[in-house]
């Protein structure tokens, strides 16, 4: 239950980060984990055309239809090294107020439960 931070995951898990340099079965990100809820997870972004193509094929859900070229040619023109975190302030609220589900805290009240 204290506050753990998750690294080096297996990099089919988070398919659009950078791969380890020691070991590219893994990517380097974080996650932020309090009370057992991802709380902030970051990572780099992959901006290597020829990883992030090679990449796609081994995904079952992308097919030769599916491979987005123009984002793989954007990506041979220059990506510039980008990352970052994302806290999610409903978790954070979710931790603070000790509810037990995201629908009990949730702004929108097309997602919450019919009462």
């Amino acid at each position: 239950m204290n506050p753990t931070f998750v690294t080096h995951l297996p990099a089919e898990l988070v398919v659009l980060a950078k791969p380890n340099k020691q070991d590219p079965s893994v990517v380097d990100v974080f996650e932020l984990i309090i009370n057992g809820q991802e709380i902030a997870p970051a990572y780099s972004e992959l901006n290597d055309p020829v990883v992030h193509g090679r990449g796609c094929w081994r995904r079952p859900t992308v097919t030769a239809e599916k491979l987005d070229e123009d984002f793989l040619l954007a990506l041979e023109h220059g990506m510039p090294p980008a990352g970052g975190m994302g806290m999610g302030i409903d978790r954070l609220v979710m931790m603070l107020t000790g509810a037990e589900s995201i629908r009990d805290v949730i702004l929108f009240r097309l997602m919450r439960p019919q009462t």
